[in-house]
C-alpha cells in the first residue's frame, strides 16, 4: 500500500499549493492513503471546521494535529464527531477529541495514531507510557494492517529516540511541528520507517513558515504588537512516501516527496 504523510500546513500558502497540486501528487505517486498535519491551517495558528472539510475535499484521509490544535475555539465543538481529526494521544484524559482511530480503505485497516513530545512543549502525559498502553490493544497484522504515527515534538532526540522505540511494532514514524525536512528518511532495523522531520506545506522562504522579518525581529527583542503571521509568498509540499507491504505491514520503501518552487534541486 502506499502512503503520501505530509508535513504541517503553515497558512494560506500551505493550503492553496495543497489546493493546486494535491490532486496531481497522489496520481503520480499512486497513493492509496494520504495524511497531513493541520494545526497550523488556520493562519498559522489551529484549524477550523471548513479548512478541515476543504482538505477532505481535496482527497486527504485524515488531519494530525499537535500543540496549536485549540486555538481556534470552534475545533473543542466539532473535533468529538469529526475522527478523521486527530489530536495529540498523550493529552490528559478527558481532552476533547481522540489521538488514534483506524481507517478503512481498500479493503485494509489503517491505524493513526498523533503523539506530542514533552520537551518544550505544553504538559501532556509522558509520550511513551502513552504509547505504549495504546499498543497493548493495538497489534500491527492482528488488529490491523498498518500503523502510521505522527510524533509532533520539539527536538530531535526524542523523535529518533520514539523512532527506535517503536521498530517494529508499527509502520511508520515520523516527525512533525519543526517544519524543516530534514535529510534521514530511513528505514530502521526492524522494519519501521522513520524520518526525523518531514518539514511543512507553506512558504519556505519564511523562519518555519511563518513571515522572516517578524520573526527576527522577536529574536532581537524587538517589542512586537501583533503575533507572527505565515508567510505570503508561493506555498511547496513536502512530506514522505511511502511503500509498506501488505503482508508484514511493515516498511518496504520511504523517499521525501516536495513540489514547489524551493526544491527545486531536490
Amino acid at each position: 500500500m502506499i502512503f503520501l504523510f505530509l508535513g504541517d500546513i503553515v497558512g494560506k500558502p500551505g493550503r492553496e499549493i495543497l489546493k493546486k497540486e494535491l490532486s496531481n501528487l497522489i496520481k503520480k505517486e499512486q497513493a492509496d492513503f494520504v495524511i497531513v498535519n493541520g494545526e497550523n491551517a488556520a493562519g498559522g495558528y489551529g484549524i477550523t471546521r471548513k479548512i478541515c472539510d476543504e482538505l477532505f475535499d481535496l482527497g486527504i484521509d485524515v488531519i494530525t494535529s499537535g500543540n496549536h490544535i485549540w486555538d481556534q475555539k470552534e475545533t473543542a465543538d466539532f473535533i468529538g464527531s469529526e475522527k478523521r481529526l486527530l489530536r495529540p494521544l498523550n493529552f490528559i484524559e478527558g481532552t476533547p477529541g481522540r489521538g488514534a482511530e483506524v481507517y478503512e480503505k481498500k479493503g485494509k485497516k489503517i491505524a493513526v495514531i498523533n503523539l506530542m513530545g514533552n520537551i518544550y512543549m505544553k504538559p501532556t502525559d509522558n509520550v511513551f507510557n502513552s504509547i505504549s498502553l495504546k499498543l497493548q490493544n493495538l497489534k500491527l497484522k492482528k488488529d490491523v494492517d498498518f500503523i502510521l504515527v505522527d510524533m509532533h515534538a520539539e527536538i530531535t532526540s526524542e523523535k529518533m529516540a520514539m523512532g527506535n522505540f517503536l521498530d517494529g511494532q508499527v509502520t511508520l514514524v515520523v516527525g512533525t511541528h519543526t517544519h524543516v525536512p530534514t535529510a534521514d528518511a530511513k528505514i530502521l532495523p526492524k522494519g519501521t520507517a522513520y524520518q526525523t522531520d518531514i518539514g511543512m506545506c507553506g512558504d519556505y522562504d519564511s523562519v518555519i513558515g511563518m513571515n522572516k522579518d517578524q520573526a527576527i525581529n522577536k529574536f532581537l527583542k524587538v517589542p512586537m504588537t501583533e503575533r507572527l503571521e505565515p508567510g505570503k509568498g508561493p506555498g511547496t509540499i513536502a512530506g514522505i512516501k511511502l511503500i509498506a507491504d501488505d503482508e508484514t505491514g511493515l516498511a518496504k520503501e520511504i523517499r521525501l516527496v516536495t513540489v514547489g518552487h524551493h526544491f527545486k534541486g531536490h
